[in-house]
């Protein structure tokens, strides 16, 4: 069976695309300019804190292990750079927030406080709005769970990624088991139907038998939703080099997607219905900041490395001129971000306009990994057309639906049960199709 596309949600796919440098489409009319909706008011904030206390031994994302972190400085400069991007992107309403990492429950409670003042300071945000933040189950962070909810904080995210304490050793986390279990009762009572945990399978000598098992206990936890991920190797990391050198191995790909296959049974049993490829959760407890980036909605980054996509209101900006959605990334190391944010107001190290076929990309390849897949009309106001003109006489989508692999209508398009699971062998044929038909528009 084809390998499972289970790597960390939408953090990977934005930092590929953004990463490509792009030119404006133009078509032989005229350029093709981004739609003017209502939504271009609207926004959420993705805000990243950078440091940990340790590297993870399978983990290559942009963190830093500091003994000396100057907090206040962070601080201002998180506050800076919020103020500053908000009024760049000129919307009116944030959605949601979320604080991710690194490890942001090792920042103070009043660090989190302060951006999310600032926030309601620049423009709209409800009492009600979804504010996230990832927490790793240590003692010390378990002891701040009701200081980060008084700061703001009502949704955690709870980074236990195995209730096995010798894989939790080979993975480098600093938690122990028992620290997880205390973790995970203490912020139900803190954040009542607002509590997720991380798993991560396919660990070095796992068995499916084994990872039912830890599924059981997890479900016992009484938790509204859950996100797996399939332990990848990152070239350059600890896992790597032991995987390489035959210290230790990994499951095999059959083993890999029998794991998944029983985590959906299993976590649907229990009221934990699959709404994204790696997330579940029960009604209504759904992230919303996580829907918003695989709906194509507009979201601001903000902290060391973070990514956004907004479209900036420019002020020399006349009337009529052409709305392009930027793809933003912020300078990786904290110590330049703080420098350049203090300097200029925010610390936007690359900016790369994205056409509508880029915008387009991306949906199909953050949509399709939703339970409801993309809707016409979402499709629609990007491309000027439908899913169905766009699709619908494709041979390769028609093979797609005709194996039971993909639904295509006049409602949207989505990945069946049996295509979700080889999505990665689905979303390249649509990505081809759509090079194709923007080829035969006259698209250069």
């Amino acid at each position: 069976m084809t390998s499972l596309l289970l790597r960390s949600q939408t953090k990977d796919v934005f930092c590929k695309l953004c990463c490509v440098r792009v030119s404006r489409y133009k078509t032989t009319q005229a350029i093709r300019e981004e739609p003017k909706h209502a939504s271009h008011t609207e926004a959420t904030l993705y805000v990243h804190w950078p440091y940990c206390a340790r590297r993870c031994t399978y983990c290559n994302f942009n963190k830093y292990i500091s003994k000396s972190v100057e907090h206040s400085r962070m601080a201002d400069c998180l506050k800076k750079e919020t103020s500053t991007l908000l009024q760049l992107s000129g919307v009116s309403q944030i959605k949601s927030i979320f604080f991710g990492g690194g490890t942001p429950s090792l920042a103070l409670p009043s660090t989190i406080e302060k951006v999310i003042g600032t926030v309601k300071g620049h423009v709209t945000f409800s009492e009600r709005s979804e504010v996230t933040m990832e927490a790793n189950p240590t003692h010390l962070e378990t002891g701040k769970l009701r200081d980060f909810h008084e700061a703001g904080v009502n949704r955690l995210s709870i980074g236990i990624q195995a209730l096995n304490s010798e894989d939790l050793k080979i993975l480098g986390r600093d938690h122990s088991v028992t620290e997880a279990l205390k973790c995970v009762e203490e912020a139900k009572y803190i954040f009542p139907g607002r509590v997720s945990v991380d798993l991560i399978f396919g660990r070095p000598g796992q068995t499916v038998e084994a990872w039912r098992k830890e599924l059981q206990e997890v479900t016992g936890m009484g938790v509204n939703h859950v996100s797996l991920y399939q332990l990848t190797l990152e070239r350059g990391t600890q896992l790597f080099k032991w995987v390489e050198s035959g210290q230790i191995s990994l499951p095999d790909n059959e083993t890999m997607a029998d794991m998944y296959i029983a985590a959906v049974e299993i976590l649907q049993e229990h009221g934990l219905d699959r709404y994204e490829v790696s997330n579940f959760s029960k009604k209504g407890s759904e992230s919303e900041h996580n829907q918003a980036y695989w709906q194509g909605s507009q979201y601001i980054g903000v902290g060391p490395g973070a990514h956004g996509r907004f479209i900036p209101t420019n002020v020399n900006q006349s009337e009529g001129d052409e709305l392009v959605r930027e793809a933003r990334i912020q300078t990786l190391e904290p110590d330049n971000w703080m420098f350049e944010v203090e300097k200029y107001g925010h610390a936007t190290r690359k900016i790369v306009k994205l056409s509508v076929k880029n915008r387009l990309e991306e949906l199909i390849c953050l949509g399709l990994r939703t339970r409801g897949g993309i809707a016409n009309q979402t499709w629609e106001n990007l491309a000027g057309k439908s899913l169905l003109q766009s699709f619908g006489s494709s041979e390769r989508c028609a093979q797609l639906i005709e194996d039971g692999l993909l639904y295509l209508d006049h409602s949207g398009i989505r990945a069946t049960c049996k295509g979700i699971i080889i999505l990665d062998s689905i979303i390249p044929h649509l990505l081809y199709t759509l090079d194709q038909e923007w080829k035969q528009e006259g698209v250069t």
